[in-house]
């Protein structure tokens, strides 16, 4: 049998090495990811919020109701493509860099929202700015895994994917009132700017770098400059020193690779992207099931509550309806965390970390499939 050669200058992690993301405090490693969570709830609240105001796009732009209807599509379709760009190449250059590149840019296509004068320029746009927010809806959950040991995972991770549902269930519901307050369609626009732009504020105070790929080859970089020996190397530096066409044709060739050849991920990528469009097929089934069928109006009830001056939400406003979409995801995480996450903690108490079946983390989506057929049955 040949020897294994171990590399005496290949740059590793300690056991306890404080510079591990996994060795991180649980105080920031938990702050972590509740700022990955509100990153990626930014891009899905910015989906949708342009619904509440599709009233005075049309009016203001002269569009068709298939027309308005882009406004919110082409984001989504913004925010397919971008995943394809930004895992790899946060891979490549650090979680990071990719945070801080894109978030300026998604800012400068939400203000180029608000200062739309023609439809064209808008729906492009809007467009433009789904495929920069598609970023920290990728690694945001990137981030996450970086941080944390495959048994606490999934409790993070589920925090985190209350982003994709309750997003796009309160962007309506902001919007509607944005559009009945008598306010101008572009202050919706305004608002998700701001938003980004605090966004941005606490990535560049707060966020350091956490892929350890990343971390290990500034810490080679360090022990070459503290020792004068350039042999130190970490094991991304291996990969960097191909052509930059070649670097760049195997990361972004890699989502292709993966998806033909996982099954198990097809399966799953398909079933979680017709989930994900039934959701955005009810912001366009719910104004008319509940504005013509129950008489609900966008953000103001027929009846209004008042104490003094002071106007309270609605009983009859359409962006309530919206609110169930964000109990059911809350129900969902509790139900994770109570029932499910045990479940597979006990798992791997019974089996090493590396095998446990990955089928274990599926049984709460076998007992809400059916659940999802019956409840779609019943709206209709």
């Amino acid at each position: 049998m040949s020897e294994v050669t171990i590399d005496p200058y290949l740059v590793q992690f300690a056991p306890d090495d404080k510079e591990n993301p996994k060795n991180w405090s649980r105080r920031r490693r938990w702050y972590l990811t509740y700022l990955a969570a509100l990153l990626g709830f930014n891009a899905t609240f910015a989906s949708s919020a342009p619904s509440g105001i599709a009233t005075q796009l049309m009016t203001s732009f002269k569009l068709s109701e298939e027309l308005a209807v882009l406004t919110i599509s082409l984001f989504v379709a913004g925010y397919c493509v971008g995943p394809l760009f930004w895992g790899p190449l946060s891979e490549q250059y650090g979680r990071r860099p990719i945070f801080l590149a894109t978030f300026p840019i998604y800012v400068c296509f939400q203000v180029g929202c608000a200062l739309s004068k023609n439809a064209a320029s808008i729906i492009i746009f809007r467009l433009l700015s789904g495929l920069f927010a598609a970023a920290p809806l990728t690694n945001s959950g990137a981030l996450i895994s970086d941080i944390w040991d495959a048994k606490t995972r999934g409790k993070a991770l589920v925090l985190f994917t209350l982003a994709p549902f309750v997003g796009p269930a309160l962007g309506p519901l902001v919007g509607g009132y944005v559009a009945q307050s008598g306010t101008s369609w572009p202050w919706m626009f305004w608002i998700l700017a701001i938003f980004a732009v605090v966004c941005i504020v606490l990535i560049y105070f707060t966020l350091p770098e956490t892929y350890a790929p990343i971390i290990l080859m500034q810490k080679a970089k360090q022990l070459r400059l503290k020792t004068g020996d350039e042999g130190y190397h970490a094991p991304l530096e291996l990969i960097q020193k191909k052509q930059l066409h070649k670097r760049l044709e195997e990361t972004l060739a890699r989502p292709f690779k993966i998806l033909v050849c996982e099954p198990m991920l097809i399966a799953v990528t398909i079933y979680m992207s017709f989930v994900y469009g039934c959701v955005y097929l009810l912001f366009e089934a719910y104004p008319v099931v509940f504005t013509e069928g129950h008489h609900f109006q966008p953000g103001k009830s027929v009846v209004t509550f008042r104490r003094g001056c002071v106007d309270f939400p609605p009983l009859g406003s359409l962006g309530l309806a919206y609110l169930p979409l964000v109990a059911g995801s809350v129900l969902g995480v509790i139900g994770y965390l109570l029932i499910f996450n045990p479940q597979y903690e006990a798992a791997m108490d019974r089996h090493k970390a590396g095998l446990v079946s990955p089928e274990i983390r599926l049984n709460l989506a076998i007992s809400g499939a059916p659940l999802f057929a019956i409840t779609f049955f019943w709206f209709g």
